[in-house]
Order: C-alpha cells, then structure tokens, then sequence
C-alpha cells in the first residue's frame, strides 16, 4: 500500500478514535506512515535482517514501540494531550498500517522477531493506481476545506471516505473470496495476482521442466466470473542447436523469440509473464514477452522481439502497450 493512503489511513482510524481532535489526528496520521521508515535502514539490512523492509517496523512489537515512544515522550512535547490517547490512535494506526500492507501481496510478519510466520491476503496491489489517487484527491480536500467550509461539511468529509475505503476493502475482500474459490475448482492455476482495476483479478501457473517453460494465465472479472482465457505458452528455455531460417507460425514464433528475450531482460526471470504474437510483413512476426505483474494503464515491462522473413531476429525491452488480440493459448 503506497505511503499516501497509509498517512490517509491513519488519519481516518484516529478520527474514528478521538474524533475531531488535531493533535491526535496528526499523531495517527503520522503513525499511519512511520512504518515505512525503514527504508533508512537500507545499509543495515543484510547485517540486521530484522531492519529489512516489511521487517521490525511492520510487527506488533515495533507497531508498539514507536507508540509508546512516541505517545509519552515525543507527542505531548510538541502537542499538549493525554498520553495514554496518543498512544493509543498511534498504535492503531500502526496497526493500520501493518493490516494495509498484509492486504496486499507484499507479507508482513506480525510477530516477529518472535516468528517469521507471515500474513498476506493478496487481496490488492501493493501499489494500485486508482488508492494512490483517491487517497492524494482526498489529503488535498481535506486539507482544502480545513477553515474554509462549514465544519459540518468537514465532518462529512471524513465521513464519506471512511465509507468509500470501508466499502473499497470490502470489495477486494469479497473479490478474494471469489477468485480462491476459482483457484480451487482450476488447481493448474496456483498463483493469484490483484490487477489494478477492483474488479478484475488473475490466476497464474508457470512451471520449468524438461528445458522449458509452461506458464499460462486466466482473466477473472467479479459479478461477470471469467473473461479472458485460459491462456498458455509452451517454449524452449533455450535456442535450439541449428535453429535458422524463416518462422512459419505463431508458435515458432514463440519458440525461436524466447531464449533471445530472456537474454535481452532479467524481467523475464523475475516475474510471472506471457507472450502475445501478431505478423507484421509477410513471414514476419511481433512477439512481445511481457510482465504480468509490471503493468499499468495497459502497458507492461516487456521484451519486444521482431523477426523478419528471413528469420533474424532483434530483440529491445521497454515499457509496451500490452497488444490485442491474445497470444493462441
């Protein structure tokens, strides 16, 4: 969850606490974002695999130590208030914050360093576009309305926005629900992945064995059930020995661009990905391998290989526009 919505989270928790109360709600809203600061403690990581990100911050136990620090030491310095109240909407928050992440298919570990036992939901994207938006939109007119606009309004602000993201979580909640449920009738297909848009979702397989690659995905749409795919890929994890000449189909086209994207990006072996196949010239052909995980707004980290009728080919990474129709699966 991006850092925008955790301090929005924050905020909102605390005021469902203390109510409209500034010195608190600015005490959950930075609460709601500390965690994240350990990303300071980059350098240290491999030394101290507990300062990892995701690591000590995003536990109870570190959740809890930065409330009381910061509830009895620091706040009342700075705010005059009751210290047992900012501990408390700081905890929440922190709390908040940790549950956040754990929505998402970045894991947390609550209980460390007690247990690495971690909790994921994979329930939305750790960053999604369309939260990021929504939560930057709502810390401007938030901050907007502040003296500027009848207090009832502002109330009612807050109000509507607890209901949008309380109904947003339940959503991808029962999105979960539904595309495990879709998991568990299609056991080929292992690997659950949130998209950006709330209502669709991915299931994925990728198997290497016997020097290749099978890997495939389907489309789940919530309230439409699934609508794209199933779709696979069968390829050589390497360039045949002798492999020459001109490509006479969409699956040598596959075949022959494979070994020769992977070279081009480590991406390929780093994510969950596919392959769409078009022709271009006569005996020419477009394959473009790309992330199913790197994608936004209908583009995707990918590998672009062209092949001429000849059968040369070229190969060049960039972020693509994700082509139609699908790859023959």
């Amino acid at each position: 969850m991006d850092l925008f919505t955790h301090v929005l989270v924050g905020y909102l928790v605390s005021y469902g606490i203390v109510g409209f109360r500034p010195e608190y709600l600015a005490a959950g809203a930075v609460a709601g974002g500390l965690p994240d600061a350990d990303i300071l403690f980059f350098p240290l990581r491999r030394r101290f695999p507990l300062l990892r990100h995701h690591g000590i911050t995003h536990s109870i136990l570190g959740v809890s130590l930065v409330a009381l620090v910061g509830g009895f030491l620091v706040a009342p310095r700075i705010a005059p208030g009751d210290p047992w109240l900012y501990f408390l909407v700081m905890e929440a928050a922190g709390i908040g914050h940790m549950l956040g992440d754990a929505f998402t298919h970045f894991s947390v570990a609550p209980l460390l360093p007690f247990s690495e036992r971690p909790l994921e939901l994979d329930a939305d994207r750790a960053i999604n576009l369309f939260t990021l938006v929504a939560s930057l939109l709502s810390i401007f007119l938030l901050g907007f309305e502040r003296d500027r606009v009848p207090f009832a309004w502002y109330t009612l602000t807050v109000d509507g926005l607890l209901i949008f993201y309380g109904g947003y979580v339940s959503l991808r909640l029962a999105g979960r629900w539904r595309i495990g449920a879709v998991r568990r009738r299609l056991p080929e297909f292992s690997v659950i992945v949130p998209t950006g848009h709330p209502l669709r979702w991915m299931l994925l397989f990728e198997r290497r064995e016997g020097g290749r690659l099978r890997t495939g995905y389907l489309v789940y749409r919530l309230g439409r059930g699934i609508v794209e795919g199933p779709n696979r890929v069968d390829v050589p994890l390497t360039a045949a020995a002798g492999a020459a000449g001109p490509v006479r189909d969409a699956a040598g086209a596959l075949e022959r661009s494979y070994p020769l994207a992977r070279r081009t990006s480590s991406m390929l072996d780093d994510t969950y990905h596919f392959a769409r196949v078009a022709p271009t010239v006569p005996g020419g052909w477009a394959v473009q391998w790309y992330s199913l995980e790197y994608s936004l707004l209908g583009r995707a980290a990918s590998v672009r290989v062209d092949i001429d009728p000849e059968g040369h080919l070229s190969a060049r990474p960039g972020w693509f526009r994700i082509p139609r129709p699908a790859a023959p699966g």
